[in-house]
């Protein structure tokens, strides 16, 4: 294998000035350049980028903890952040399964100068200590996480908003004793969506009542299972709120293969519009949330963040808008002349603004067509 040593004699010139070309230096001239790349070339020379961090304090790396790296979802927020991240050179060590605080701490400490900094998605509330001890290490964005850090800038989804606009929508289609299938316990994205359930229930003149409320942990397995607890203990539901599609895919086999039809018995809904939602029978209503796009968000937060250490700032917070989606499943129908093409509706779920926190894209993002009945 070659080395620096070796590219510095072909070349003609020091080991400095080979480190400075790899470093993209301004300070060396076109012709050394140029005899650096050629010998480095012949001689299959790769830098050391080990080596050379510990001279730039940089690894042009840049790390994402993530409670899963199953399904779409999470393939979407990866696919976001690895095209952002490649835009500015940086390339991007994913890690799964960290919805624990110590597991998060155990892979923090083994990517410690390794990368730049992290991107952490932990929506468990109990991770909010181990979170704390990563920020003393490293530059932070938060996603979607219910950890507050006066250090680390974070992105979060509009869940309440989300939930909140879906009901209201089956409420309109007539729809009065709805369930719901719960995320897991301690999971922010879960509890959001079970208090915009709940808060739009309240405002129609409806009790939310616990008999409804059925567990779940965001797997179409737990979907499936929440189906005999629903038919068994929850007679006259004429609608159910999954708080994500794989809990709401599991649902509609489970209640396909009990002779349960969707919409004309009970109506569905979900939450996320993952890509099978729509090609499902019936086609699922939910609430679309652009994985893609989060990751991309959570990157440009952690570039700015990181240029703007040595300035005194407060954290940035913002919250990505969703949109609602009507299909069949809820028992919503075209009317009547409307096409095939017209039979899908999509409004747009602007987050709240509250104190500290940017809606981000809320105040231009537009319905992208009209005509759905009112919520």
């Amino acid at each position: 294998m070659a080395t620096i040593r070796d590219v510095a004699r072909a070349a003609g010139v020091s080991i400095a000035t080979v480190s400075r070309v790899y470093a993209d230096s301004p300070a060396v001239s076109e012709e050394s350049t140029r005899r650096v790349l050629s010998a480095g070339a012949r001689l299959d020379y790769w830098p050391n980028a080990a080596a050379r961090s510990l001279t730039t304090s940089r690894t042009g790396a840049l790390g994402v903890l993530l409670p899963d790296i199953h399904g779409e979802f999470f393939s979407e927020v990866i696919r976001g952040i690895d095209q952002a991240a490649c835009t500015e050179s940086f390339q991007v060590i994913v890690s799964g399964s960290h919805a624990h605080a110590d597991a998060l701490v155990s892979m923090g400490r083994s990517l410690r100068g390794r990368v730049d900094g992290l991107i952490v998605m932990a929506p468990d509330e109990a991770c909010t200590p181990a979170i704390a001890q990563l920020a003393r290490s490293f530059p932070i964005v938060l996603l979607n996480c219910s950890a507050s850090c006066d250090s680390c800038d974070s992105i979060s989804i509009a869940n309440f908003e989300g939930a909140h606009t879906l009901v209201r929508h089956l409420l309109s289609l007539g729809h009065r004793r709805i369930a719901i299938i719960l995320g897991p316990a301690g999971n922010v994205d879960a509890e959001d969506r079970r208090q915009g359930y709940r808060a739009a229930l309240r405002e129609a003149g409806i009790e939310p009542d616990s008999a409804l409320e059925f567990a779940g942990d965001f797997s179409e397995s737990s979907g499936y299972v929440a189906a005999d607890a629903l038919l068994r203990h929850a007679s006259g539901v004429d609608a159910v709120f999954a708080t994500n599609d794989c809990m709401a895919i599991g649902l509609l086999s489970a209640l396909q293969d009990r002779g349960t039809h969707v919409p004309t018995d009970v109506a569905l809904a979900g939450f996320d519009d993952i890509a099978v939602a729509r090609y499902l029978n019936p086609p699922l209503t939910t609430v679309r949330v652009d994985a893609f796009q989060l990751g991309q968000r959570a990157v440009s937060l952690w570039l700015a963040h990181r240029q703007d250490r040595s300035v005194e700032r407060g954290p940035v917070r913002e919250v990505l808008p969703v949109r609602l989606v009507v299909r069949g499943s809820c028992g919503w129908r075209p009317s009547a002349g409307v096409g095939k093409a017209d039979s899908l509706r999509e409004r747009a779920v602007p987050a709240r603004s509250r104190a500290g926190v940017v809606p981000f894209g809320a105040a231009g993002d537009q319905p992208l067509s009209s005509g759905m009945p009112a919520p």
